[in-house]
């Protein structure tokens, strides 16, 4: 970590992915994590094993929310490979983070709507309304009086 002192853990793109669905590849990454660094945060989706195993392992783990991605109803992420899985639009990128945050609620691709847990908000770097989205989320999630702290000071 060049001397800087390390917060969480999160597996990118498909080890995060077949993590969440993958109790023994979940374990392995809490495990690993308890064996550098145990006071680490562990960031997972809420319904995934990397999720359920982190606080089982005694991990802490956060609870994260996607701002630009599509949710099945099991609370895993769509595919990038499927049409929709993607939120492009601003608003709606907003909205949805608005209304996880606020009531636990996130609509999946099926129009279901599903239980969900948000303690970070994920917006995709790469994506080409990223800066566009966090600003304009951040900007909500404080007109509605959400205060944005950092992790550390709620896992």
């Amino acid at each position: 970590a060049h001397g800087m002192t390390l917060q969480h853990v999160k597996p990118h793109g498909a080890i995060y992915n077949m993590a969440a669905k993958d109790k023994a590849l979940a374990q392995a990454i809490c495990q690993a994590v308890r064996d550098f660094d145990p006071s680490l945060i562990v960031l997972a989706l809420p319904a995934g094993e990397l999720y359920k195993t982190a606080q089982e392992m005694e991990l802490r783990a956060a609870a994260e929310v996607f701002a630009d991605r599509a949710y099945n109803e099991d609370g895993t992420l769509v595919s990038r490979s499927t049409q929709g899985s993607m939120i492009t639009d601003a608003e709606t990128a907003v909205s949805r983070v608005v209304r996880m945050v606020k009531e636990g609620k996130v609509t999946a691709i099926t129009g279901k709507d599903i239980d969900i847990r948000a303690d970070s908000v994920c917006i995709h770097g790469d994506g080409a309304h990223a800066v566009e989205f966090a600003k304009m989320i951040r900007k909500r999630l404080l007109k509605e009086q959400i205060e944005i702290v950092p992790l550390n000071e709620i896992v």
